[in-house]
């Protein structure tokens, strides 16, 4: 049975999983306003083309940063926070933005929910928030109160604040930790985005921890289709993994890119990085039992997909 129409507003409306998610949502029937600051963290002209699509679907894309959001669009039934500073790496050397953004920025979207009556919120989380925990599969009941970068400390905050506003306003909420999500359309500073760049160049990627890493590589595809049925099932304050239930070796996803893409890697193999994990691995199992969350895309299949549409895309980057 087709659920009920939906007024859906998306901060990062524009950034990768943003853009999938509107995408899908307005092709079902639902109405989606979203908004985006457009920040040069990477590529703003990635972010204008995807909103430039977004506009073509009917989807109202509106420039505007979360620290001036004063109240949500009209009618609003559901809101999806996506918008935040992302990269591990990045907070490192330039943690300011993640506090504006990530706590600042969340603050604000969650002051405008407690002003909205009947709001429901699903908001992104990460799986940095499982730090270096050693027991896998990474589950909901894990302690998550060692981070290893300032990123995940922020996403962790998130998430605490978001259940301090639930248990003081009644507001429903569902968190998601999303698991190195992929695919056509993605973040540049992805790995596997800066792989497919530095490949196609003939320069060498830089291989971390000497290549003995593991990934819960997630299609896109798949976290839209848990993050709708997360947004059709929201009610009381529950946090679920999105992930793909199936870590993959870091040397096997440099083979498949190597292979879809046409062309050798030059391998650049380093140390481990600061703020780093070896493994991320999400059990799956609460959300499936949930609202059946269950992906289906193969690490071989997503990274195809993503191969045909990059190399269709040499100009995605440039004015």
């Amino acid at each position: 049975m087709k659920s009920q129409k939906k007024i859906v507003f998306i901060t990062g409306v524009a950034g990768f999983i943003g853009f999938h998610l509107a995408s899908f949502l307005i092709k079902r029937g639902d109405y989606v306003i979203g908004c985006d600051n457009f920040n040069n963290y990477y590529s703003p002209n990635l972010k204008k083309k995807r909103a430039a699509h977004l506009r073509s679907l009917g989807v109202d894309v509106i420039e505007q940063d979360i620290q001036t959001l004063m109240s949500l669009p009209e009618n609003v039934s559901h809101v999806v926070h996506l918008a935040a500073q992302a990269g591990v790496r990045y907070s490192i050397t330039h943690p300011q933005p993640y506090a504006d953004s990530n706590l600042d920025g969340f603050l604000k979207v969650l002051e405008c929910c407690r002003h909205t009556p009947n709001v429901k919120l699903i908001f992104a989380s990460s799986s940095s928030v499982y730090g270096g925990n050693t027991k896998t599969p990474f589950s909901e009941t894990d302690p998550t109160d060692s981070p290893v970068s300032l990123y995940a400390a922020t996403k962790k905050a998130g998430e605490l604040m978001a259940k301090s506003y639930h248990h003081l306003y009644g507001i429903p909420m569902t968190g998601l930790r999303f698991f190195t999500v992929y695919g056509p359309w993605g973040r540049p500073d992805m790995a596997y985005f800066s792989f497919a760049e530095k490949i196609l160049k003939g320069e060498a990627i830089p291989v971390f921890n000497q290549g003995k890493m593991e990934r819960d590589f997630t299609y896109i595809d798949d976290i839209i289709q848990g993050t709708v049925k997360a947004l059709d099932h929201c009610q009381g304050f529950e946090i679920y993994n999105l992930g793909n239930n199936q870590p993959e070796p870091l040397m096997h996803l440099i083979k498949l890119l190597e292979t879809h893409l046409g062309k050798k890697a030059v391998l650049d193999f380093l140390p481990m990085q600061k703020g780093d994990v070896k493994t991320t691995f999400a059990d799956i199992q609460k959300a499936s039992s949930a609202f059946g969350y269950a992906p289906t895309t193969s690490l071989d299949e997503g990274i195809g997909n993503f191969s045909l549409w990059f190399l269709n895309q040499s100009s995605i980057l440039t004015p």
